[in-house]
């Protein structure tokens, strides 16, 4: 099995979308963890704030077969994909890592390079897998957050209620 790492996001109800997409992980992978769970302001434009979190999965597809999929758990939910890059958001999930592979085809990028460049992404990342290498830099997860200055002022941890499973 693969491990994969999973960004997720969305300023759209987020609550709902959210719980939804990973609802749609738990029944399609057979181990998920989650990170923390953080508000974080919209980034690019103005918008409602964004509710964040990364996910860690294993699994038996390729980076692509998963990227595939992500895309359409998306359309599932209504993500527009005409839309600017930064805007508003029914949900957002990317790919930020597979097991240590770098990869730089049109499709996808791994790294996802706004690993580091965005808090949202970087510290929740940190939170649920600190001891992490990150592939083709050899630091970890966690080593790359303290000494990559990004600001963290509009991260704001929220209790994730609204994930618990009955």
């Amino acid at each position: 099995m693969n491990h994969a790492w999973l960004g997720i996001g969305s300023n759209v109800e987020p609550e709902r979308n959210i719980r939804f997409a990973i609802d749609a992980l738990r029944t399609a992978f057979p181990v998920i963890e989650l990170s923390p769970v953080y508000r974080s302001r919209a980034v690019g434009f103005d918008g409602d704030d964004f509710i964040n979190l990364v996910a860690a999965v294993q699994t038996a597809m390729t980076p692509l077969e998963l990227r595939a999929w992500l895309r359409m758990l998306e359309d599932s939910q209504g993500r527009d994909r005409n839309s600017p890059k930064f805007s508003n958001r029914v949900i957002d999930v990317d790919i930020l890592l597979y097991d240590d592979v770098v990869m730089n085809a049109p499709e996808l990028v791994l790294p996802r390079p706004e690993i580091l460049r965005f808090a949202h992404v970087l510290r929740p990342l940190a939170d649920l897998s600190p001891d992490l290498p990150y592939p083709g830099d050899g630091r970890t997860i966690d080593e790359l957050r303290r000494w990559i200055s990004l600001d963290e002022s509009g991260l704001c941890p929220i209790d994730p209620g609204f994930l618990a499973w009955d």
